[in-house]
Formats: C-alpha cells, structure tokens, sequence
C-alpha cells in the first residue's frame, strides 16, 4: 500500500480559532481524521504533518521524493499556507524530486487579498484544490487517486 503524504505548513494548528469565517470551524485533528477517512477509502496510508517551519517542509519535501524513488509513495497533498506566496525554497524542492504534488487551499485564494493571487508552488504542482475548504482534503486525496489510476 502506497502512502500519501499531507503536508501543512504555517499557522494550519489554528485551525478551529484562527479566522473561522474564512477557514471554517474544524481543527487541524479534525482534517487529520477526514484524511485519514480519505485515504482509506482510496487504498491509500497516510502520513499526516504540520509545521510552522519553512526547511521542515523542504526536508520533508526531499523525504518524499526519497519515498518516491523508492516506490513507496502515491503523492504528496501540500498546504503550504503562506509559504505558497513567498518560497522559491519550496518551488525548487517540488521540481527536484520528481513527486506527485496537488497544492491545496481551504480558502478560494483568488478571491482574497491581491498578494494571495501567486503561487511558487503552482508551477511545480500536478493539481490546485482551493476553495472547497478542509473537504478539499478529501477531494485532494481522491483527485491523487485519480492521478495514479491513469498512469
């Protein structure tokens, strides 16, 4: 059985108490379990993270494209919070190992602030979910499924 890795990066252990009215009320173990309930469904284990720490997210980064080559990995879903706006680091970790990447937002990021409209990671990303928030997780899970299916 593949893993799929999901990444969260800043701030995402708010969840539940930061800006509700943009992100919703779940906490970051309540996207945890939906995923969990997610990847199950697709075949898939999961290894769920969050930091606050850009080079966590590169190391990370680097782990899966090692799991990759391995043959271990199904892809990785990366809310990058907002590194997305801001990290070339990140940018350059994608393209260099060769993984599967969906970027993901809970919140529709073009319909925010202006600084918010670009994206590092889009370049290097299979997929963007936004919008759909934290069941974007799970729909984020499934698109991968997809992905792997037509391979």
């Amino acid at each position: 059985m593949k893993t799929a890795l999901i990444l969260n990066g800043p701030n995402l252990n708010l969840l539940g108490t930061r800006e509700p009215h943009v992100y919703g009320a779940q906490t970051l173990d309540d996207v945890q379990a939906l995923c969990e309930r997610a990847c199950m469904a697709n075949g898939f284990a999961m290894d769920f993270r969050q930091t606050n720490h850009e080079g966590t997210l590169v190391d990370w980064l680097h782990e899966a494209g090692r799991l990759h080559t391995a043959g271990t990995l199904a892809g990785v879903i990366l809310n990058a919070g907002a590194y997305t706006h801001t990290s070339v680091a990140l940018h350059d970790a994608i393209k260099g190992t060769g993984i599967t990447l969906i970027e993901l937002h809970i919140s529709n990021v073009h319909a925010r602030e202006a600084f918010r409209h670009h994206s590092y990671i889009s370049p290097a990303a299979k997929a963007v979910m936004a919008g759909f928030g934290v069941n974007g997780y799970a729909l984020a899970v499934a698109g991968l499924a997809g992905m792997l299916d037509t391979k």
